[in-house]
């Protein structure tokens, strides 16, 4: 089992930044991503999280991108994600987190 996370950041031209994660998002790796998250934040007026490239969120995934999402509020900014499939989709959904942070299906869409 993989305990690391690949992470990267890119800037679009309509403003958004993208933290594009790869890999697990769960009680190993969540400290690690929620302080990449947390930094980008710092600089990004709109950040967007693409999952199109985690394989698995844990309840300790859904915990950052609750935390990241009040940060971002509270800031007076925008934090979404876009791009989940599968299990990832699913448990997204399960917990109305894609409703909340406004999912996307892909960049494309914001």
């Amino acid at each position: 089992m993989a305990t690391e996370i690949i992470q990267k950041e890119e800037q679009l031209d309509n403003g958004w930044t993208v933290w594009s994660v790869e890999g697990r998002i769960d009680a190993v790796t969540s400290d690690t991503a929620y302080a990449k998250g947390e930094e980008i934040l710092e600089r990004a007026e709109k950040l967007v999280l693409d999952m199109r490239k985690v394989s698995y969120l844990s309840s300790a995934g859904i915990r950052i991108l609750v935390r990241l999402f009040k940060r971002a509020k509270k800031q007076e900014k925008e934090f979404t994600v876009a791009g989940a499939a599968d299990m990832v989709k699913m448990v997204l959904e399960d917990s109305d987190l894609d409703t909340v942070l406004k999912a996307r299906d892909s960049l494309a869409d914001l």
